[in-house]
């Protein structure tokens, strides 16, 4: 009970340091209106009566997390310090996931199997790892340190350390060539390796044109229009 005491200070530690809205409230209101909080009270909870041998409980407990929360956590799974998940609604956590210290997902997140093998077959998810919302992470990858998953990314493949993976399926990214790390993802700003494509691709088939029109005599096309960037302030503030 003690060790779980010191895990709960720490789940609504990082509640209020990684959500705006928790910043103005006490660990009291935390603790009774986060429902992240109570699906990792509930989980740490399951899974210790699981690591002592108790039969049945944990998975009742875990099933009530789910229907109270909306959060789904296996009480196999292996989650560290300082996990906090934001809004919480649609979150799936498999039964063989690992996830390491302080690291941050959003609603919709899946931790998720592949196939029907047993053994190993869930993400390991490293420290200080942001995952964006209703984002899929599939079979038994590693998740680099500080590595960023944006929104609504499909991800089957192994993620590098400090890197930014985008799209469906994902792809590995940088943001201006740095390394970011901690839960302070820009999701606007993040580059999309799509989009650079079909930009790159339309600038070839321009300047083709161009020069099929040249080599003809005849006068250049119309002007290509450019695909336009999403912009907007920096919701982090850089």
């Amino acid at each position: 009970m003690l060790r779980l005491g010191t895990e709960l200070r720490r789940d609504i530690a990082a509640a209020r340091e990684r959500d705006p809205a928790a910043r103005e409230v006490g660990p009291a209101a935390i603790l009774a209106a986060w429902p992240g909080v109570h699906a990792l009270l509930l989980h740490r909870l399951a899974h210790g009566l699981l690591r002592a041998g108790v039969p049945m409980l944990p998975r009742a407990i875990a099933y009530l997390s789910r229907a109270v929360t909306g959060i789904e956590i296996h009480p196999e799974a292996r989650i560290g310090d300082g996990l906090f998940i934001d809004h919480g609604t649609g979150v799936v956590i498999g039964e063989t996931a690992e996830i390491g210290r302080n690291v941050t997902m959003y609603q919709g997140v899946t931790l998720g199997g592949t196939g029907f093998a047993t053994g190993k077959r869930h993400p390991t998810v490293q420290d200080n790892v942001t995952i964006g919302s209703g984002a899929k992470l599939l079979g038994p990858i590693t998740v680099g340190h500080g590595a960023k998953i944006g929104a609504n990314a499909v991800v089957i493949h192994d993620v590098p350390a400090h890197s930014t993976v985008v799209g469906n399926p994902g792809h590995v990214v940088r943001v201006d060539g740095a390394r970011p790390e901690g839960p302070d993802a820009d999701w606007l700003h993040l580059p999309d390796p799509i989009a650079d494509a079909l930009t790159a691709l339309s600038a070839r088939i321009a300047e083709l044109e161009r020069q099929l029109a040249e080599a003809r005599g005849e006068p250049p096309p119309g002007e290509l229009v450019p695909m336009r960037r999403r912009t907007g302030p920096d919701p982090t503030g850089g």
